[in-house]
Parts: structure tokens; sequence; C-alpha cells
């Protein structure tokens, strides 16, 4: 396509402002820090830490850096909030510049203000409710500053972990009820792609963080985190399959055709996003085929060494690459904004039976590729095993 005609096709998309583009970012990686690191804490490091194999020294040391990371999330968290909440005052109305907006009389005045006709429940109201959870979280989080709260590591973490997702879930809750099931698909589905995608990226921060620490672990750490990779692997497999299956409802939802994909600004940043998100999902795929069956053969053959390299120098290094993409994809989301059929010129998307049915199909056979893949990844680790025994 032309130049030109590029240019027509893109006209009524609108490009975020740079302060729009870094609070949002801000939020995500707040979201990401306080959501993924709870959850992937309570379901796979704090599990892994409790298990025989893990020594008493080397589950110490996880344990504090644990400690620390979600500490530093709270932080992040409290600050990309408040950013946050001053990016929706510059908004809200007739909009004002972001740095008034940070001023606490503007949020004060944003959060008193009176529901609109029709409404049940005031915007400012759902604001400040979701910000008053936002601020015990971070709170919570925050206390593991001081030594004694570190000693209850496990319970401050598994008490977060159900105010961090409701951060992000009451800010979804409607004024006005939604139109029709569409409208509340469109609030699950949106819903359980940022919850999904923030656990990702957020347990894979955690468990970077946490291979930072190899000096100081013992000969017979490789144990561990095999176990703890595993554990992982089960809970970024549900979140690959979450956000695929919201991904492909949004996606209908904005985009109209496949070459809007390419001729329309919502589009183009959209492709990127996939694209970034696909190579997440090598990433993964990579780790479940080729690392997971090599760490299955180093432990059968109780070779300490190589299980210690492949668990904490080549794993990490492919994590790291998965947490630049992850941030990437957060950098990309302020760009999909708007819609591709709007700025197209293309119909709203209207759900029926034969969307269903397609999207039934679609999510079960995705059900049934994420369970093969997981046992296929399970027979090659046995496979590999059953070999260095022979």
């Amino acid at each position: 396509m032309h130049s030109a005609s590029l240019a027509a096709t893109t006209a009524g998309y609108a490009m975020p402002q740079l302060w729009r583009i870094l609070t949002k970012t801000g939020y995500f990686l707040g979201l990401s820090g306080a959501i993924g690191a709870t959850v992937t804490y309570v379901t796979a490091v704090r599990p892994a830490l409790r298990a025989p194999e893990s020594g008493a020294g080397d589950a110490e040391v996880l344990r504090r850096r644990s400690a620390g990371f979600l500490t530093w999330a709270g932080a992040l968290l409290l600050v990309t909030g408040y950013l946050q909440l001053a990016a929706r005052v510059a908004r809200a109305g007739k909009g004002m510049p972001f740095g008034d907006a940070l001023a606490p009389g503007r949020i004060r005045d944003f959060l008193q203000a009176p529901a609109a006709k029709g409404a049940w429940i005031a915007q400012g109201t759902v604001y400040l409710v979701q910000n008053a959870v936002l601020v015990v979280t971070a709170a919570a989080l925050i206390a593991l500053f001081a030594p004694a709260a570190r000693r209850h590591v496990d319970r401050i973490a598994l008490a977060a972990l159900p105010l961090s997702l409701a951060v992000t879930l009451i800010g979804a809750v409607p004024t006005t009820a939604p139109v029709g099931l569409d409208g509340w698909l469109n609030l699950v589905f949106d819903q359980a792609h940022i919850v999904s995608g923030v656990v990702w990226l957020g347990g894979l921060a955690l468990l970077v963080v946490l291979a930072g620490t190899r000096k100081r672990l013992g000969g017979g750490a490789g144990l561990l985190w095999a176990d703890l990779w595993r554990r992982f692997g089960f809970v970024a497999m549900v979140c690959v399959g979450a956000v695929t299956v919201s991904g492909l409802w949004l996606s209908w939802r904005h985009v109209g055709g496949i070459s809007q994909l390419w001729t329309t600004g919502y589009g183009i940043a959209l492709l990127v996003k996939i694209a970034l998100v696909a190579g997440l999902v090598a990433a993964g795929a990579f780790n479940q085929f080729w690392l997971m069956p090599r760490i299955a053969r180093a432990r059968a053959a109780d070779d300490s060494a190589s299980l210690l390299h492949l668990t904490l120098r080549h794993f990490p290094k492919v994590v790291w690459g998965e947490v630049v993409l992850g941030v990437a994809v957060l950098a990309v989301m302020p760009f999909v904004s708007g819609s591709a059929r709007t700025e197209a010129g293309s119909p709203k998307a209207v759900s029926s039976g034969t969307v269903f049915a397609g999207g039934a199909a679609l999510a079960i056979a995705l059900a049934v590729s994420l369970y093969a893949t997981a046992k296929a990844s399970d027979a090659l680790a046995r496979r590999s095993a059953a070999s260095e025994a022979a």
C-alpha cells in the first residue's frame, strides 16, 4: 500500500501522548510485580521450598530474595498506581495537562464527582475503592522491608494475592449495566487478558531475580530449581491459554478483517504485540521441549553439576529473553487503543451462534493442544531420563 493510502486509512487513529504511554506501561508493570509475583510465589516458589529436596539453607536464601522482590513490587505498585490515577484525571471530561492532574486537589475532585445520569455508582467512587485496595496491597508488600515481617512472607504473600487481583478487577466494575452478552464477555475477557498477562510476566521476572542467588546456593540446589521450573511451567501454560483465548475475542471485536492488521493504526500496533507474544510462546516451547528433558536427564543421572548449570545458568538466560519481550509487550499496549473497525469504517462486531460455536471450537482445540504439549514434554523428559539410566 502507498504511504498516502496508508495515511488515509489510519487517519482515525490517535497516537497516545508520551505521558499516557509511560503511565499505562508503568501501571501494568506495577500489576505484573504485585499480581505476578504473589501468584508465582504462592503456586510455584512456596511449594518448591517446602518440598523434601529443598535444602534448608537454599530455601532460606530464596525466601529472603522473594521477600525483597515482593517489597519492591509493592513500592512500584504504589507509585505507578498514583500516576495511573492522575492519567485518568487528565483524560476525564475535557481533559487537562498531566502535570495539573498530579495535584492532590484535582484527584480529590475527580474521585468525588457525582454519578452520571443513569449510572448506579459514580465512576470516581469505583476508582476510589480501587485505589484504596491498591494502597492496602502495596502497604502489605512494603511491610516486608521489616525483618520481623520477612519471617512471615508466606502469610503476607497469601494475603496480598487476592488483594492485588482485586486492584484490577474493581477498576473494571461498570457504572452502567453492559449491553447484552457481548458487553459482559468484553469485561470478562479483558480482565482475563490482563490478569493472565501480568501473572506470566511477573512470574518470569520473579524467577529471574531468584536465579541471581545461584552463587549463594549449595551444590544440590539444582533439584530445587528443577521442581520450581516445573511448577511455574504449568502456571505459564495456563496463562498462555487464557491470553490466547481472550486475545482472540478482543481482536475479533476490534478488527474486522485480516487486512486491517496492516492498514490501520490499531492493527499495526496489534500486529507488533502479536509478534512479541509469539516470541514469548516460542521461548516457552523451547523450555518445554529442549531444556526440561535435559534437566530430567541430568536429574536421573544424579549429575548435580549439569543440573545446576541447566536450571540456574541456561534456563534463566532464556527467561531473561522472555522478560525483555514481555516488557516490550507492555510498552506496545498503550498504542493498541481505539478500534481497527472504526478506523476502517467497518461495522461493529455482532456475535451470533456461529461466532460462539467457532470460538468454543478454537478454545477446545487450544486446550487439547496445550495438554498435548505438556504430555509431549513429560514424555521427552521420561525418555531422556530412561536413556540416561540405561
